[in-house]
């Protein structure tokens, strides 16, 4: 997928994931930008781009996932989303579902089942 379709967002206050994360997918030929959490990324709302794609972390101290998102919906921020998280309820994947992520994936990611993720995410129409 070229990286044309937009950005890669990432979204995790682990840095050692986010520079993996990052690694990871730009071998895939996609261009990532990196936030340290939820307000980093709200604070940026100005630049956030008109297509790309979310990958967000869960479980960050001060706002969730499912908060950030709630939060970037009421923007009227329509992106696509992934959630990764260490632990994956069904419960969680209800809220996660509802608050707009198409896909939940635990922790560790599988680099192929992210990449096939955000490919879905940044062809759809």
């Amino acid at each position: 997928m070229p990286a044309s379709r937009g950005p890669v967002l990432v979204v995790d206050d682990d840095d050692a994931v986010r520079r993996s994360l990052r690694f990871a997918l730009e071998l895939e030929g996609l261009d990532v930008r990196l936030y340290v959490d939820g307000p980093a990324l709200l604070d940026d709302e100005r630049n956030l781009p008109a297509t790309g794609c979310l990958v967000v972390d869960q479980f960050m101290p001060g706002m969730e996932g499912v908060e950030l998102m709630t939060r970037l919906r009421l923007r009227h921020v329509r992106l696509p989303a992934i959630m990764i998280t260490a632990k994956a309820s069904d419960g969680l994947r209800a809220r996660a579902h509802a608050a707009g992520f198409s896909l939940v994936l635990e922790k560790p990611v599988h680099d192929d089942a992210l990449v096939a993720g955000i490919r879905g995410a940044l062809s759809a129409p």
